[in-house]
């Protein structure tokens, strides 16, 4: 079945959807969504589907994230309730991923950030696996734009090794596959042009149970191996730095141990000079939420960093530095955004602690009913 830019179909006991709306880099719309949240809800309970294998037949993009300009013109139009629909629609899907009872396995490729971090990393989680190619580009790159790691990922991020979440969350830096499989964020490797030969052998081969498909799909990845070995990745190779300056404080804070380093003209310079001036071009409140995010995660069930991120949602949009952010990097391109503080120095610790309060109270909240 073809619909809303998402195609699915079931073949020898396994549910295929294929994401195909490649001009926008196959970023979800609210009909996406809800087109993806349907298939799954149509085999969760279907006997004759043994496991979920979710894709992109375009070599550019698995996703590229959410809808940013629907969102923009949303706010600017001040239909926060067409916002809040979204918003709750996607994580609702997020979660439903997070817990599904079968196999799910995320086949990604190209481009993959934002939403589409939400669409694949919970797989592991139902027993299935995150398998990236050679192509991949992982990021979620919202303090670029003010906004924050959503989708649920900050509770990925707070499981990966060391300082290596509080870092991407912060920083937004993109990484590839050899990185993705070092920090945890995927779990098998494939060489891109295998990807077409896989779905079509797992339409053809017969399988016993979901494990079964589970192992067949790691049996082919084994079959390619990534390089630079996860070992020999950028990340692998920036983890004592990483450590050293993102394990904990704020953003003034880290922002003072790198450029410690770089003066200091050591081994590590460049990168800590390179890294602050990373830091330098993102909301610098959004910096600070993002590593308190991180943080917060790593005491939280998915229900609950999901409930988070939708009351960062609202706040960040209402008093953050999103809208701006948006237009300044997507809708102007004039990548001068003016940020509501100019510099992560005159963040206060208490206008951090305001963006995390909530619009609504536990017993009206819209993601309430979410368990893990």
């Amino acid at each position: 079945m073809t619909t809303h830019d998402i195609r699915t179909e079931t073949a020898n006991g396994i549910g295929f959807i294929a994401l195909d709306r490649p001009q926008a880099l196959n970023a979800l719309t609210t009909a996406m969504l809800h087109a993806i949240r349907n298939a799954l809800d149509g085999w969760r309970h279907d006997h004759a589907i043994k496991a979920v294998v979710i894709y992109s037949p375009h070599p550019r993009a698995f996703c590229a994230g959410g809808d940013i300009r629907f969102l923009y013109e949303s706010a600017k139009a001040g239909e926060r309730a067409a916002m809040d629909t979204f918003f709750i629609d996607e994580y609702k899907l997020n979660h439903a991923i997070f817990t599904y009872p079968k196999p799910y396995i995320a086949l990604v490729n190209g481009v993959v950030m934002g939403g589409g971090m939400g669409i694949s990393q919970g797989a592991r989680h139902t027993g299935g696996l995150r398998v990236v190619t050679g192509s991949v580009k992982m990021a979620m790159p919202e303090t670029r734009i003010g906004l924050f790691p959503d989708v649920g990922v900050s509770w990925f991020l707070a499981r990966a090794p060391g300082a290596i979440g509080r870092y991407l969350a912060a920083t937004g830096t993109t990484i590839g596959a050899a990185d993705a499989l070092y920090a945890r964020l995927a779990d098998a490797y494939l060489d891109d042009a295998a990807v077409s030969d896989l779905v079509e052998m797992l339409k053809r081969h017969r399988f016993l149970d979901g494990v079964d498909v589970m192992r067949f799909v790691e049996g082919e990845a084994v079959k390619h191996k990534v390089s630079p070995t996860p070992d020999g990745s950028a990340l692998a190779a920036a983890r004592t730095q990483i450590d050293r300056h993102f394990a904990a404080g704020n953003g003034t804070a880290v922002l003072a141990s790198l450029e410690r380093e770089a003066q200091a003209d050591g081994p590590g310079s460049a990168w800590a000079a390179r890294t602050a001036e990373q830091l330098r071009e993102c909301s610098p409140l959004s910096v600070d939420v993002s590593m308190e995010l991180v943080d917060r995660a790593r005491l939280s069930s998915m229900a609950e960093t999901l409930r988070r991120d939708l009351d960062l949602t609202r706040t960040v949009f209402e008093r953050g530095d999103v809208v701006e952010g948006i237009r300044a990097r997507i809708i102007d391109k004039d990548n001068r955004p003016a940020w509501k503080a100019a510099r992560v120095e005159d963040v206060t610790s208490d206008e951090v602690r305001r963006m995390f309060e909530s619009a609504w109270t536990p017993d009206t909240h819209p993601l309430k009913l979410l368990r893990d």
